[in-house]
């Protein structure tokens, strides 16, 4: 019988690996492992700790719905998701950032220039630019995909009194690559606290806030998928988001506009009579 001792465990469970195992598998699990055992040597994990850790991922689990994904939620406030971000973001494209736990598939088409706002009442924005390549070419047929909170700073997957796609909507660019539409200024908001991530952000003595931004996913053919998120300038957690999200050509400027400045070629076009702000924003996607 071969004797496992804490000191050989890892290169026991890594002589285990079958030679047929796939190699980007066998790289990735060889590397968790021996991190994984590294920790628990570190810091002397106990049962107890261990125990924990447990209950903590089956909370996790069971919390988790169609509407609300607590480990996307946990990889978020560690960090994890928006390292991932880092790593694969590509040179020369808008930087991506972190897709969120709230994302709701198959919104509703919404043409160019058309509004979310609706009669939700808050702060009145037009948010216009161009998704283009890296040369500058504006792209047809690209999809864009935008959700936001309401004012009431919660997703309409949270909040029952939101119609399901509230704030969320999806536009195509024509030959000039452009997407405009209107909506309601963003507010900043509170991740969940009311479970697994709430217990970790207490433990850490961290705060739940995420800077107030609109969330974007730009595809088109023959790009790479663009998922990523926009901040104000003037947000006061711009530099302590709890995910991470922030990068620095993800921060716009909402400019104000004076009452009666309203542009054409908007649904909400000669019924704006008072001031608003507006925002030009391009993205810019990289070839596969």
């Amino acid at each position: 019988m071969r004797t496992v001792t804490k000191d050989t465990i890892t290169d026991v469970f890594l002589g285990y690996i079958g030679q047929d195992t796939d190699p980007r598998f066998k790289q990735v699990m060889t590397s968790l492992v021996t991190h994984l055992h590294d920790f628990a040597r570190e810091v002397d994990l106990t049962h107890d700790e261990w125990r924990q850790a447990l209950q903590f991922f089956m909370w996790t689990g069971n919390i988790t719905t169609e509407e609300r994904n607590e480990f996307v939620l946990l990889s978020d406030v560690m960090g994890l998701s928006s390292l991932v971000d880092m790593i694969n973001s590509h040179p020369g494209g808008t930087s991506s950032s972190v897709l969120g736990p709230f994302h709701i598939s198959d919104a509703p088409a919404l043409a160019i220039g058309g509004d979310m706002k609706g009669d939700v009442e808050g702060d009145l924005v037009l948010w216009q630019g161009v998704v283009k390549d890296a040369t500058g070419t504006p792209i047809k047929g690209a999809t864009v995909d935008i959700w936001q909170t309401a004012p009431n700073g919660m997703y309409s997957s949270q909040d029952p009194d939101q119609d399901k796609f509230s704030f969320h909507a999806i536009l195509t660019t024509g030959a000039d690559g452009r997407y405009a539409f209107t909506t309601v200024r963003p507010v900043s908001y509170t991740v969940p606290t009311d479970g697994p991530v709430g217990v970790i952000l207490n433990a850490a003595g961290r705060h739940p806030w995420r800077p107030s931004h609109l969330h974007f996913i730009a595809k088109a053919a023959g790009y790479r998928e663009l998922v990523t998120e926009v901040f104000p300038d003037d947000d006061p957690y711009l530099n302590e988001d709890t995910v991470f999200g922030v990068r620095e050509d993800l921060v716009v400027t909402f400019v104000p506009q004076p009452a009666g400045s309203f542009p054409s070629g908007f649904d909400l076009s000669g019924k704006v009579s008072g001031p608003y702000a507006r925002v030009d924003f391009d993205l810019v996607l990289v070839a596969v």
